[in-house]
């Protein structure tokens, strides 16, 4: 049979029950379609989560005070409150560690804020000129703390976006030089910075920075630092750094055992691997539950084939007495499976990138469509059509033709 009668025959076939044939292939759309939003949802929120990870800062190690978790080890212990890290073991690590390119020392709280009527809670981080580049601070108005602000323990503020917009309103301007009372203290507002985004405790827009010397004579009342934060010169450097430190902080609080140091110590590059083989995880839990909808698809088709083969079992028998050879029979009800799947796949493909664009549109999470999340499920779907439509084809070619011809 040639490849355009073949073409001609299921064309005609699958035109017969039009019903019947759209049900079959709405199967393999919603699971093609499914694969690929699925798939897209995850590797969006991947990149959502290694750029959010990134926007912290690059090449960066954070030393946290508390002990290092362990079994049992529970979560309230030591999560920045304990106070074992000191601006003296700042300087510590910033002159005797090498390879660090710059250090900056952190205390955070929440307090309530108000201005001019309005107020809002939020965290107040006191910290030092150094922590707008290694945390990728950058600014829209105004500038950021200073090594003479510090010096002068000076009473100013650098807000957020997020925050400016619940003091001031969104269309405020010129709110650099405005007063802001934090705890019941007037400090100036000396900067805006350039929003970066998250949410809940993790929002970076919703902040305000002011310096550590200020934080630590009206806030914490000591020279305790709930974070410090160290930019090695490059990526490679870091576990060298991190090892240095750790020494260093040991020697210097006179612990011998690692197992009981009074510190943690977070690696970016850890963190952000830890993130990507948690989310990778999700994507590919994700694609298994949507491809059982692609089995229940298969399932349909070779529900419908082993239908129609009963139904055209006199026609099956009538060719085989003209001349059909079995894999005549065969290649044409395989092909009829694999032409339901492959029309299918090109609808639920288009169907998969609508999702994921409502998705991200109306939903507002990250879904990224990719190429091999395409092909793949496109390719799955041939499969299925070729698995699936496998025994209704070889059902058929079996036949014999004098008993098909006598089938009512």
């Amino acid at each position: 049979m040639r490849t355009i009668d073949l073409f001609e025959e299921i064309s005609l076939a699958l035109l017969a029950n039009k019903a019947r044939s759209g049900l079959t292939i709405l199967g393999i759309v919603i699971g093609v379609g499914s694969v690929i939003a699925m798939v897209a949802i995850g590797q969006g929120s991947q990149g959502s989560i290694e750029s959010n990870i990134q926007s912290l800062g690059s090449n960066l190690i954070q030393i946290m005070p508390g002990q290092q978790g362990g079994q049992g080890y529970q979560v309230s212990q030591g999560q920045g409150s304990a106070k074992t890290l000191t601006m003296e073991d700042v300087t510590a690590i910033q002159d005797e560690v090498d390879l660090v390119k710059a250090v900056a020392p952190a205390t955070s709280s929440r307090y309530q804020i108000t201005a001019k009527g309005t107020n809002t809670n939020t965290s107040i981080v006191g910290t030092t000129s150094n922590y707008a580049p290694i945390k990728n601070i950058e600014m829209t108005d105004g500038t950021f703390i200073t090594d003479q602000n510090i010096k002068s323990t000076s009473k100013v503020a650098v807000l957020g976006p997020t925050t400016r917009d619940d003091l001031f309103g969104e269309a405020a301007a010129n709110v650099v030089g405005q007063t802001i009372r934090i705890n019941k203290i007037n400090f100036k507002v000396i900067g805006i910075t350039k929003a970066k985004g998250g949410s809940g405790f993790n929002n970076q827009d919703d902040i305000i920075y002011i310096p550590i010397s200020t934080a630590q004579q009206f806030f914490t009342g000591g020279q305790y630092v709930n974070s410090i934060n160290v930019q090695t010169i490059d990526e490679e450097s870091m576990t060298a750094v991190q090892d240095a430190i750790t020494a260093l902080l040991l020697s210097r609080h006179g612990i011998t055992d690692p197992t009981l140091a009074d510190f943690r110590i977070m690696n970016q590059a850890d963190i952000l691997e830890s993130a990507s083989s948690i989310t990778k995880t999700l994507t590919l839990l994700l694609a298994a539950v949507a491809s059982i909808s692609l089995i229940v698809g298969g399932i349909g088709i070779m529900n419908m084939m082993l239908t129609t083969v009963t139904e055209r079992t006199r026609e099956i028998g009538l060719r085989k007495a003209v001349g059909a050879k079995r894999r005549d029979i065969n290649r044409q009800f395989l092909a009829e499976a694999v032409m339901l799947t492959f029309i299918g796949g090109i609808i639920g493909i288009i169907f998969g990138w609508l999702a994921s664009y409502a998705v991200y549109k109306f939903g507002g999470i990250a879904a990224q469509v990719s190429s091999t999340s395409v092909i793949l499920a496109f390719g799955v779907s041939a499969v299925i059509g070729i698995i699936f439509g496998y025994y209704p084809a070889q059902r058929a070619s079996k036949l014999n033709p004098i008993d098909a011809l006598r089938y009512e």
